[in-house]
């Protein structure tokens, strides 16, 4: 939806239709933001600034370093799965998924999963 939004837009800029072109071009720009999609965003964001619209430049979250995969492995574990759903749902071996929460928690200065869970 935000990639047609970002296509319509730059459709609409392109033939100087303002009024229109700035509610698709935000609603782009706010939705690939939220995915996290920066480089959509930020053309969004290019193509909103040649409308004469002032979009603020997000500055990006802190950045733990994390691979994609590691995102996903540690979005999975956040949300309770145990390392057996986690490599079923990520199509990986067991092994493979505790290989990446090492990594994770290496990373993110966690000792033990416990200390995340417990207050």
């Amino acid at each position: 939806m935000a990639r047609t939004r970002l296509l319509c837009g730059e459709w609409l800029r392109r033939r100087r239709r303002r009024r229109e072109v700035r509610h698709q071009l935000r609603s782009a720009h706010e939705q690939f933001a939220r995915m996290g999609a920066a480089a959509f965003a930020e053309r969004a964001r290019l193509e909103l600034t040649a409308t004469g619209d002032r979009t603020p430049v997000r500055a990006p979250e802190s950045d733990p370093g994390l691979t994609p995969q590691e995102a996903r492995v540690a979005r999975l574990a956040a949300e309770g799965a145990t390392n057996q759903e986690i490599a079923a749902a990520l199509f990986l071996s067991a092994s493979t998924d505790e290989y990446h929460l090492a990594k994770v928690f290496r990373q993110l200065g966690i000792g033990r999963l416990r200390e995340v869970l417990l207050p």
